[in-house]
């Protein structure tokens, strides 16, 4: 898997289009540095672990999908027995959205609004005034789209990304400014962020967030992981 050092750093966690599990906008102090996944795990990497593809449509250079949190949590455990001392486990909310902004305050990376040529997302549904474009009726393979400013490839469209914490509607205007997470709460549900193919354009946003339950599985739904620095 290759990783992207993404730095400690300040940054202001905001809502596009104000749902109110997105409010309010407020200051985030990421203290660690800490490597991102350049892309999402892909079928290939994931058969390598756990020695089977549960992915829907198959492809080897496609992100893993129909894997739950749970299932992702043994992946995991079975990366740390092949890989002794990588300290791996997925994002925090706030360190996906920081690396998803990548220095960025509009509703995307790449500005005000995307393209179909940027972003994997149902063209036919587009944001802020900008143009209608095609609809792919699958994922494409890792790295087909353009990066972010950090390097960072599909952080808002081609499929969902699991990450590490339980979902609260009100955890905004509760959460810590330093170093945020809410991964030992206990709930029926984990957070989701990152659009897919089939998302309206307003789904793909920066600050977008949803839920399922730990043990669901969904297509287009897979995950990236962080590395963590070592001291």
């Amino acid at each position: 898997m290759d990783f992207v050092l993404i730095p400690a750093e300040t940054f202001m966690i905001r809502s596009e289009d104000g749902h109110e599990d997105e409010q309010p906008v407020h200051t985030v102090r990421i203290t660690q540095p800490f490597y991102l996944g350049k892309y999402m795990v892909t079928q290939a990497q994931w058969k390598k672990v756990m020695g089977e593809n549960p992915s829907e449509e198959k492809g080897r250079r496609h992100p893993v999908d129909n894997v739950s949190w749970h299932d992702v949590q043994d992946f995991i455990e079975q990366l740390h027995e092949k890989e002794v001392g990588e300290p791996y486990r997925l994002p925090t909310e706030a360190e996906w959205e920081y690396a998803c902004r990548a220095g960025t305050t509009t509703p995307f990376s790449f500005g005000e609004t995307i393209t179909t040529d940027q972003v994997n997302y149902d063209g036919h549904y587009p944001y802020g005034g900008g143009p209608r474009g095609k609809r792919r009726t699958d994922a494409e393979r890792v790295g087909y789209f353009q990066p972010n400013a950090w390097g960072l490839y599909e952080m808002h469209g081609n499929v969902r990304d699991w990450v590490a914490d339980v979902y609260h509607e009100y955890y905004y205007k509760q959460s810590p400014v330093y170093d945020p997470d809410n991964v030992s709460g206990f709930t029926e549900r984990y957070v989701i962020r990152g659009g897919w193919w089939g998302s309206q354009a307003k789904h793909c946003t920066s600050s977008n967030r949803d839920r399922f339950n730990p043990d669901v599985l969904v297509g287009a739904l897979g995950f990236r992981l962080v590395r963590t620095v070592n001291p």
